[in-house]
């Protein structure tokens, strides 16, 4: 192995980001719950209906650590960097709950993968992070192989619904850019009071037009994912803490394995 080759090596296994990794790998198997259960939930409810319990439980789940130290907690010196977060966050959000009721499980989450390569341009834009040729060829590697693996054929990408994953995919990298901007500063709890009330608010705006009262099976589905989509952003958020945003952006691709898995158990898709 030559020198390059090994500091790439070293600098992609230093503490820090193998730390990072592991919060990763609980994050996205927490997330393919979440894309799971949206997929039960979207039959009988809306899409923002939906987003506006998550966002609620998110926003329960915060009280607890910023109680003590309202409204100073809340205080932030970047309001640009917030809004850039809560836009992607509620563009990401949405359509992650919309692509798996028009698509596939398993290809909602393949597509959903666009949001590595975005990520990676985007570290290295904004955040400065070092995002060579090896590092992309990696990334490239790694989405063609899950396109492989999946075998849509031409058709499933011509699918005008194909693009809702994408463009989730890009609200997505501009969440994790921002967050690991404001992690440095921020503390985790006001990052999540400040998405769950915003992204609430904007999924809350329509709601009276399309409203459906759940009954207590469906209520219990409706909080349960709040409950698990909360501590995925928990663990997601601790990643970026700790690792660098070009490397957890990877992990991503560990979710296909939990989406298939889920996909055929519970919705009787063939990988």
């Amino acid at each position: 192995m030559d020198k390059a080759a090994a500091g790439r090596a070293v600098e992609t296994a230093r503490p820090d980001n193998i730390r990072g990794i592991l919060w990763a790998l609980l994050a996205t198997g927490l997330f393919a719950v979440v894309a799971a259960l949206a997929k039960v939930a979207v039959a009988e409810y809306h899409v923002l209906q939906i987003l506006f319990f998550r966002q609620i439980v998110v926003f329960l789940s915060t009280l607890p650590t910023i109680a003590g130290s309202l409204p100073e907690s809340l205080g932030t010196r970047h309001p640009g960097k917030h809004a850039i977060r809560l836009a992607g966050a509620f563009i990401a959000l949405s359509t992650s709950i919309w692509a798996v009721a028009v698509l596939p499980l398993t290809t909602a989450v393949t597509l959903g993968f666009v949001q590595v390569f975005f990520v990676a341009l985007l570290s290295a834009r904004f955040l400065g992070e070092p995002v060579g040729r090896f590092r992309l060829s990696l990334i490239a590697a790694g989405f063609l192989g899950v396109v492989i693996v999946m075998q849509p054929g031409a058709g499933g990408f011509a699918d005008p619904y194909a693009l809702i994953p994408v463009l989730g995919a890009f609200g997505a990298a501009m969440a994790v850019i921002s967050v690991r901007q404001l992690s440095q500063t921020e503390s985790t709890a006001t990052l999540l009071v400040y998405q769950s009330v915003f992204v609430g608010l904007l999924a809350a705006l329509p709601l009276p037009w399309v409203w459906t009262t759940p009954d207590l099976a469906g209520l219990l589905l409706l909080v349960s994912m709040g409950v698990v989509a909360t501590a995925g952003q928990w663990a997601g958020v601790r990643a970026l803490r700790l690792g660098e945003a070009s490397v957890i952006g990877n992990i991503q691709y560990m979710q296909l394995i939990h989406a298939a898995i889920l996909g055929f158990v519970l919705f009787g898709e063939i990988p």
